[in-house]
């Protein structure tokens, strides 16, 4: 099978580096990926595969019957929208959506996505079960995956496969992990409220910058001495608003930040933590304070079992040296772990780097570039794991 797999791979080869490169050139906001859903859509219906769309605002489900008796379904996920950066990569194919661009490689996934599709349409009798496609909006503000299980898309779900382009991982191979793959994402506010006074006479007045100065550095320091540092925690603060005029001291400070965590239990406990530093660093100068901690996106737990299937499927295919296991998790995100509330599931990094280049661009720059050989490394391994699924005893 996996000989076969190889075969349809290579021949859906130039109309899937024409897909990518279409899709490349129209980018859509999180949200607005109404022609992108558009042309999903008609490349699903067209190789057989029922489709439902509008599910989470703009996504688009596939569902593709297998043939036998397995109740089981397999979901298959890829995103679709693109980021607010205009692209300076000198692409004949470069976007044509000004201030628009696939720089975190959402082209690629719903490219390979669509030929995991098409192959697997074609190969459906040897699959026992269902296979849903998820095409997914609004990855890029981590709100995508939400909508998609709010409006049913992991019902009945019994597993799940994702993956996402990695830059540093050159073009044929693959990455995996056991375990935490990304990290927790939340948000948070910190409001200091002091009293305003003349700034020749400090001691008349509650400095709020000055004691959210005193907060910032408690947190940080409390980080490396009260957090387990088997466990890390990523606390940042990426925006501070306060004061009026040089001469007056500030009577309010507004903290903006984000906390990164990969461990749930370590997740579970930072708000009261957070909160305990702020109230005794306020409590000691008389200030007043808000902690508003607000829970984003969880890590990415990968299922022991999938994770193999992804790396059984990626050797067989492509040799033990060309698929890694990744040492170390990310501390980005991915709401790719909604899902994961749901279902097990797995997700892999599909190496694009070029092989050649001194300087592969990483996610998110204006001059993020892909090798397109690696989309059907991506195809490949999606279409033999997804068989493996029902033909592995785990």
């Amino acid at each position: 099978m996996l000989s076969r797999i190889k075969d349809l791979a290579t021949e859906l080869a130039p109309r899937l580096i024409e897909v990518r490169r279409h899709i490349h050139s129209h980018p859509e906001l999180s949200g607005e990926e109404f022609q992108t859903a558009a042309f999903v859509a008609g490349v699903l219906s067209s190789n057989g595969i029922h489709v439902q769309e509008n599910v989470g605002k703009t996504g688009v489900i596939g569902e593709l019957e297998g043939n036998g008796n397995d109740q089981r379904i397999l979901a298959i996920r890829a995103d679709m929208d693109a980021l607010p950066i205009e692209e300076l990569a000198g692409l004949d194919f470069a976007s044509r959506n000004q201030g628009i661009m696939h720089a975190c490689g959402h082209d690629v996934h719903t490219t390979v996505g669509l030929g995991a599709a098409m192959i697997l349409s074609k190969i459906s009798q040897e699959i026992a079960g269902k296979i849903r496609f998820l095409f997914q909006p609004a990855e890029e503000i981590a709100q995508g995956a939400s909508w998609m299980v709010a409006d049913g898309a992991m019902n009945n779900v019994d597993g799940i496969l994702g993956l996402h382009v990695f830059p540093s991982i050159p073009a044929g191979s693959i990455g995996i992990r056991y375990g935490a793959l990304t990290a927790a994402a939340d948000d948070l506010e910190i409001i200091i409220t002091g009293e305003s006074g003349h700034g020749a006479r400090p001691h008349e007045a509650i400095d709020a910058i000055w004691i959210a100065a005193q907060v910032l550095t408690a947190l940080q320091q409390a980080i490396s001495r009260t957090q387990n540092p088997l466990r890390p925690v990523v606390l940042s603060i990426g925006q501070i608003n306060g004061g009026r005029a040089p001469n007056i001291i500030a009577d309010s400070v507004r903290l903006l930040g984000t906390v990164r965590s990969l461990h749930p239990e370590s997740r579970a406990n930072l708000p009261d933590w957070i909160e305990n530093i702020v109230k005794n660093v306020c409590d000691t100068y008389g200030a007043k304070y808000q902690v508003n901690y607000h829970k984003g996106v969880p890590s990415v737990q990968n299922d022991f079992a999938l994770t193999q299937i992804l790396q059984s499927a990626g050797e067989e295919a492509w040799g033990s040296d060309r698929v890694q296991v990744l040492p170390e998790p990310s501390l980005g995100a991915e709401d790719f772990s909604m899902y994961l509330e749901k279902t097990p599931g797995s997700m892999f990094r599909l190496g694009v780097g070029f092989p050649d280049r001194k300087t592969n661009y990483p996610l998110h720059h204006p001059k993020f570039e892909v090798d397109e050989s690696a989309i059907i490394t991506g195809v490949v391994t999606f279409a033999y794991a997804a068989y493996k699924y029902w033909h592995t005893k785990y």
